[in-house]
């Protein structure tokens, strides 16, 4: 039987912990450091206090500065339930005063833990999924700065060099090799387009004389030389460097990403199902903790992956559905991206998908619905341990 409920306000160097009764009463209140000792003393102080009864421990992190508390509390077969930031913000304008502290929200961690029984326990992710979720999160981030550097390198160029910045694709790699030597128009005109396409060659480009071609044309029309020119041509060259530098950091982690998600149990499953790559796959299992038996019901992981609409009913109205706000976003872009994906080599995909695009949904609710369908196939085909088949097509019946 329950005797305590423990709330935890987690933080990066800090948690506080609440402790409270049935009736609501509160027995500790105590801010701990986030260190080994101190937290296995304030969980050897509330096992005291619970006396023979059980502990039930509720914490507004999941993962990041709670990951320590998380490993200790499961070592010692401790219930453990979430409790969001969104859900304390909210819950907190039903209790009296204004005032936000540590100890407060921890005390209403606690008494929502107390009350309600439709929270979700923390589970421990197994340890390839656990990698995945280190590496993928890592890619995205590299991913991000790629995009915000060819953002500026483009910007800067258009400062000085617009026909430049308007000639080439700059997420290609050759493209950035060229600026990266030869940023200005008398630089690249002074060397030719003979001359320039041999220097790429030796630099390993693809198509260097059309690159050559295209970059000595673009400086052919610019004789005039802007004031910003010397600043953003060294500034180009940096932001080039940088990218190309990004670019085998990626390759890195993908060889990383590739090497782990290749030795989960579900790895042959996950890439058998069209659109489902070894990143989207290994994403995927990032964000479920590798155990799909944690979501209970199909139902339950689409709606945690934000496919499941919710209802908005209220009097008269019915059947008004909206898109949920408590979802997990990368799960989400990783069921659309993969969707996305799969509508060129999957005839399935694409007939569900042409269909309600005819039914008159926008492409964006189109392929979310796809998502969902899709969702529910991967379940099956995760609980049934067997490989994607792709569904034979429908016949059409002859004309007489």
């Amino acid at each position: 039987m329950t005797a305590v409920w423990a709330g935890i306000d987690a933080g990066k160097r800090a948690h506080h912990c609440v402790v409270i009764d049935g009736a609501g009463r509160v027995l500790l209140s105590r801010r701990v450091d986030n260190d080994e000792a101190a937290l296995n003393e304030l969980i050897e102080v509330v096992l005291g206090l619970a006396g023979a009864g059980e502990v039930v421990w509720a914490t507004d992190l999941n993962a990041g500065g709670a990951a320590l508390l998380i490993a200790l509390l499961a070592d010692r077969g401790q219930y453990l339930f979430y409790i969001s930031g969104r859900i304390v913000h909210h819950a907190a304008a039903t209790y009296r005063g204004a005032g936000k502290t540590d100890a407060k929200d921890a005390r209403i961690i606690a008494d929502q833990a107390r009350m309600r029984t439709d929270l979700q326990p923390v589970r421990a992710a197994d340890q390839i999924s656990t990698d995945l979720r280190l590496l993928t999160a890592r890619r995205t981030d590299l991913v991000f700065d790629r995009v915000r550097a060819i953002n500026r390198l483009r910007a800067t160029m258009l400062e000085y060099f617009p026909g430049l910045e308007a000639a080439f694709d700059y997420s290609k790699k050759a493209p950035l090799i060229l600026v990266s030597g030869y940023q200005t128009p008398e630089a690249i005109r002074r060397l030719g387009a003979s001359g320039l396409a041999a220097w790429l060659t030796s630099r390993g480009a693809r198509n260097p004389k059309a690159v050559a071609a295209k970059a000595v044309e673009a400086a052919g029309a610019q004789r005039t030389v802007l004031l910003t020119q010397a600043t953003g041509a060294q500034l180009v060259a940096q932001l080039a460097e940088q990218i190309m530098a990004i670019d085998v950091e990626v390759a890195k982690i993908d060889a990383q990403i590739t090497e782990r998600f290749t030795q989960h149990p579900d790895a042959d499953i996950l890439v058998s199902m069209p659109g489902f790559g070894t990143v989207l796959a290994a994403t995927f299992l990032a964000n479920t903790g590798g155990d799909l038996s944690a979501f209970e019901t199909v139902d339950r992981l689409a709606s945690v992956a934000g496919l499941a609409p919710a209802p908005r009913d209220s009097g008269r109205i019915s059947g008004n559905h909206h898109r949920p706000r408590r979802f997990n976003r990368r799960l989400l872009r990783t069921c659309y991206l993969a969707a996305l994906s799969s509508l060129k080599p999957s005839p399935a995909s694409r007939t569900f998908y042409d269909r309600k695009r005819a039914e008159g949904k926008t492409h964006k609710q189109a392929l979310i619905a796809l998502a969902r369908r899709r969702i529910t196939t991967l379940w099956a085909m995760l609980r049934d341990r067997t490989l994607y088949q792709e569904p034979a097509p429908a016949s059409t019946p002859s004309a007489a």
